[in-house]
């Protein structure tokens, strides 16, 4: 089997679906892309048995057959190349590959083809097509909160929420929670399902920067992504969501709006001088004037600046980890945010003052015991 293919065009269609590929996968042969031609075109895929990744290129081939090639050394040496053709030959008794250029020729060993896992495919699935752009703000806007805890599989994913009149996505970590809706992305088919964290940092980081229509199928086990060249596939996390909407506390009397930037610059400063294994910061609100202040009992540090916002409500102090407050505030866009408050101990509820189009975002974050120091 002969193929030959542009270096560069073969490095980039290789480098968007690489990231599926991991070091110490559970069966050796995921160490492989898996090459296939049929009547000049390659496909490639890439798999961690929960995910799989295909991506199509056109080549000059004259046979069609399979391979798996060794991930990292082909990348390695396709970084390496100038831009030119390079012929891969092939031996499909041996496996051996061998790659030539204009500079040199490199030999490498692959494996049996069908030895790599068969990738599922999604039929009779519900389908809904969101743009590229909106999934990939999606993405960001909920994936910083997604749980690290495997205790808790359920929350190790992204809820997608799928309605006749919105699409909600959301995260929790059970110390902060993320609800992004959309409002002008609906299905007649309602759904709800959990993808998994790392299929979300996959699709974020090869979605066209340009507005592109992303297909999403999916059925009782698995959804199925594609737009351009590419298409992935991943498991859903087969899990009970935690019900995030009676989370959200509905009577918030204390409502405080301010300067998203100079809170969180205030937040960044003060946060240097907080206790480095709770991060806590304190509010006090009092007025129109917000006091940020910590204090590192074990190392004598300790700082409080002055904000001037707009509060309504009864004078409060609450704690809160700086590093989530930071990560918040940072995912917001707009210029001013509304703080929404209840009780010290109840969760804190922060909104921007406006919504882009068609667009909510709602961030939960919970408050921190407070060591009440004179």
């Amino acid at each position: 089997m002969k193929f030959i293919v542009s270096s560069s065009a073969l490095l980039k269609q290789l480098s968007s679906i690489n990231g599926v590929v991991t070091n110490n996968p559970v069966v050796p042969i995921l160490e492989n892309f898996l090459f296939e031609i049929n009547n000049s075109t390659l496909t490639i895929t890439a798999s961690d048995l929960e995910t799989s990744m295909i991506t199509e290129l056109h080549v000059e081939a004259k046979e069609n057959g399979r391979i798996a090639a060794p991930a990292k050394i082909l990348l390695e040496t396709l970084k390496n190349l100038p831009d030119q053709p390079v012929t891969f030959t092939i031996d499909e008794e041996t496996y051996t590959i061998e790659i030539s250029s204009s500079n040199g020729r490199y030999k490498l060993s692959g494996e049996n083809a069908t030895d790599f896992p068969r990738v599922p495919v999604v039929q009779g699935g519900n389908a809904i097509e969101i743009p590229s752009n909106v999934l990939g703000r999606a993405i960001n806007k909920t994936i910083f909160a997604v749980s690290n805890d495997e205790l808790r599989p359920a929350m190790t994913g992204i809820f997608v929420q799928l309605r006749s009149d919105n699409v909600t996505f959301v995260a929790t970590d059970g110390h902060r929670l993320l609800r992004y809706r959309r409002t002008d992305i609906s299905t007649s088919q309602e759904a709800s399902l959990i993808i998994p964290r790392k299929a979300f940092m996959l699709l974020k980081s090869t979605l066209p920067t340009e507005a592109t229509a992303v297909r999403m199928e999916f059925n009782q086990s698995n959804a199925f992504f594609s737009f351009d060249n590419i298409r992935m596939i991943c498991r859903l996390i087969d899990e009970r969501y935690p019900d995030y909407e009676n989370v959200i506390p509905v009577q918030n009397p204390n409502k405080l709006v301010i300067n998203r930037q100079d809170l969180l610059s205030s937040v960044k400063r003060i946060s240097i001088y907080s206790n480095k294994t709770t991060h806590q910061i304190r509010l006090k609100l009092t007025g129109s004037e917000m006091q940020v202040s910590a204090e590192d009992l074990d190392f004598s540090n300790e700082a409080n600046e002055r904000l001037s916002c707009q509060y309504e409500g009864e004078d409060m102090e609450i704690g809160f980890n700086a590093k989530f407050l930071m990560e918040m505030l940072n995912n917001l866009d707009s210029d001013e945010i509304t703080f929404e408050l209840s009780t010290p101990n109840r969760a804190g509820l922060l909104m921007p003052i406006v919504n882009e189009d068609s667009e909510n975002v709602l961030m939960l974050v919970m408050p921190v015991m407070l060591n009440n120091y004179v």
